[in-house]
């Protein structure tokens, strides 16, 4: 990490490559620059030396800074995690409690982040907005997130994303096919880019998170490196689609879903999409291209899946029947 003085002030300076895409981060209050380093080791980010053309993406953070006042009479709507954003013709605002991230839209890919106030470590709100900050980024250059694990049938080396919202047993049933042997992309989230009209995935989260219960707090972050036997895939061709609820039932339900209705639901499991404007268009086709590309499944996960082998079981018979 390379240390500069801008505007008297010290700051953090380092680089990223992402999807072949750089990404330069800076930030101007040290203690904040610590956090975001942290945050950026559990991502799957690869860190480089300064590239020899310019970053196409650029993310600033500001810490212990309100940031700038919002314009008035902004189109708003309040998104999930307790988050409102603001939409202008030029820019757009995600305002948290205690952050405030800004996209211009006729610099597609400057992205700044105010913290009001600096904490001691990572907390929820700051994963969240860099998050946010990132992603909204990758989106201006065809790369597009998706909240959804990935893992590869080992078989056949086809890919399968798993859908559903915090607590529908994503990360359950990917630890359970990891440790049968499948190879993985994400537990949590996935990019999604098209190449030559084929839909690929890679994943974004590097580290694992497991909740006890749904809703529950995360009763154990790891890296899975080293934890199963099966490896980490940088990006794969998804063939299979499972949207996940838990139903506590004994056995697990499938039932296959038409190419609309996979659509609607990715749709719903990506509402940038449609809420970020000036891509929406080129976001809307790429999952229309998804949907018409993969097999997919709404999954009333039952405790039949709780069991490594068992849960490789049935997928793999039942992907393989379909």
């Amino acid at each position: 990490m390379e240390v500069i003085q801008v505007f008297d002030r010290p700051a953090s300076r380092s680089f990223y490559t992402v999807a072949g895409r750089f990404l330069f981060v800076e930030a101007v209050d040290r203690r904040l620059a610590q956090l975001v380093e942290e945050l950026f080791a559990g991502w799957q980010l690869t860190p480089t030396s300064p590239p020899p053309r310019d970053a196409e993406i650029e993310i600033k953070f500001f810490g212990d800074e309100p940031g700038p006042s919002i314009p008035p009479n902004l189109n708003q709507f309040d998104i999930a995690e307790g988050g409102r954003c603001y939409t202008e013709a030029n820019a757009y605002y995600l305002q948290f409690a205690n952050s405030l991230m800004r996209l211009r839209q006729d610099v597609p890919g400057r992205v700044d982040v105010w913290v009001k106030h600096v904490r001691d470590a990572v907390d929820a709100e700051l994963a969240r907005v860099t998050s946010f900050a990132v992603c909204a980024a990758l989106r201006r250059f065809g790369l597009f997130d998706l909240h959804s694990a990935g893992a590869v049938q080992p078989q056949t080396g086809a890919g399968v994303l798993i859908i559903g919202p915090s607590g529908s047993g994503k990360s359950t049933l990917t630890f359970q096919l990891a440790s049968a042997g499948w190879s993985y992309l994400s537990d949590d989230e996935v990019l999604l880019s098209s190449q030559d009209g084929v839909v690929e995935a890679r994943g974004f989260r590097s580290f694992f998170a497991m909740r006890e219960t749904a809703g529950a707090g995360f009763r154990n972050v790891f890296e899975p490196a080293g934890v199963f036997a099966s490896g980490l895939v940088t990006q794969v061709v998804p063939r299979w689609m499972l949207f996940t609820t838990v139903s506590g039932e004994k056995e697990s339900r499938f039932v296959e879903l038409s190419q609309a209705e996979t659509m609607s639901r990715l749709i719903r499991a990506c509402p940038w999409a449609t809420y970020d404007t000036s891509v929406a268009g080129a976001n809307l086709e790429l999952l229309s291209r998804l949907a018409r590309q993969v097999k997919a499944f709404a999954v009333a996960a039952g405790t039949d899946l709780l069991e490594p082998a068992r849960a490789a079981e049935l997928l793999s018979r039942h992907l393989k029947s379909n």
